[in-house]
C-alpha cells in the first residue's frame, strides 16, 4: 500500500468512534426533545403534520450544527461528547423559550399550523448556529 492510502486509513477508527458518539448525541437529542414537547412529533409526522415535521426537522439541524463544531474542534470522545451535551440542553431550552415567545405553540404545531412550525424551525436553526459558532475556541 502506498504511504497516502496508509495514512488515509490511519484516521478511520477516530472517525468511526466519533460518528458513532454523533449518532448516539443525536438518538439522545430525539429522545430527550420528543419527551420535553407536549405533542408526540413522530406520530403527527406519521400523519403528514408539516408543522410538526418542519418544527422538529429544525430542531435536528439546530442540535447538528454546534454538534459538528464540537466534532471539529474536540480534543477527545469525551470532549466532544462534553460539548455535545451542551449543545442538547441548549437545543432543548430553545423550545421552551420559543414556546414562551409564541403562545400556545404546542397546540398550534398540533393542529398542523405551519407558521409556528416554521417560526420554532427557524428560532432553532438561528440558536443552533450561534451555538456552533460559540464552540469555535
Amino acid at each position: 500500500m502506498s504511504d497516502t492510502l496508509l495514512a488515509s486509513v490511519a484516521g478511520f477508527p477516530d472517525f468511526i468512534s466519533f460518528f458513532f458518539l454523533a449518532i448516539l448525541l443525536v438518538a439522545l437529542f430525539c429522545r430527550f426533545y420528543t419527551w420535553i414537547t407536549p405533542h408526540d412529533e413522530l406520530a403527527l409526522i406519521k400523519e403528514n403534520n408539516s408543522a410538526a415535521a418542519v418544527a422538529f426537522g429544525g430542531a435536528l439541524i439546530g442540535f447538528a450544527l454546534p454538534l459538528s463544531s464540537a466534532i471539529t474542534h474536540s480534543l477527545s470522545l469525551a470532549d466532544c461528547a462534553i460539548w455535545g451535551a451542551i449543545a442538547l440542553v441548549v437545543q432543548v431550552l430553545t423550545f421552551g423559550v420559543v414556546r414562551f415567545a409564541l403562545k400556545q405553540l404546542p397546540e398550534r404545531i398540533n393542529k398542523g399550523e405551519v407558521a409556528a412550525g416554521v417560526f420554532s424551525a427557524g428560532c432553532s436553526i438561528a440558536i443552533g448556529l450561534i451555538n456552533s459558532a460559540s464552540m469555535t475556541y
